[in-house]
């Protein structure tokens, strides 16, 4: 695995990130890989903004995984920085490899080297792979999250 590189996403890159999150059941009903322009205003927006990592894991010059890295400030934990992971993705013939607790643990190193207390994340209830993985990986399941879609995204 020493021929893997975790780096920041670039604009190029939107193709094969789009087509990871849209491969699986949840994606394909969410996703639009067939038009890229929501996908290139929010990598964009991202882009702007230093509390954000998009970043992609590369193997002979192909994009295979993805995740995206947000730091938050907060008054709980005594004004501790947190980090959240989301978008976790990795591409189906990569599955299987390592390569996902490669990008975890990219994530907790980062967090960790930028100060934060925590590092969590949330999973679709659905995915009880997933939630077996980020456990092997020292995650807790420890609340109950909520989502209220806005028919009007700010």
């Amino acid at each position: 695995m020493s021929d893997l590189e975790i780096r920041p996403a670039r604009r190029s890159d939107l193709p094969d990130i789009v087509a990871m999150l849209a491969d699986d059941p949840l994606g394909a009903q969410r996703e639009s890989p067939e038009d890229l322009t929501p996908y290139t205003t929010a990598f964009e927006r991202l882009a702007k903004d230093p509390a954000q990592q998009l970043v992609v894991a590369v193997r002979e010059r192909r994009v295979i995984g993805t995740l995206q890295l947000t730091v938050i400030p907060g008054l709980t934990r005594r004004g501790a920085l947190r980090s959240v992971i989301e978008a976790v993705r990795i591409h189906a013939d990569a599955r299987g490899s390592g390569l996902g607790a490669q990008l975890i643990e990219w994530a907790v190193a980062e967090s960790r080297r930028q100060g934060c207390q925590l590092v969590q994340l949330t999973s679709d209830a659905t995915r009880t792979d997933a939630h077996r993985f980020y456990q092997r990986l020292g995650f807790e399941a420890s609340h109950v999250g909520f989502k209220l879609a806005l028919e009007n995204p700010c």
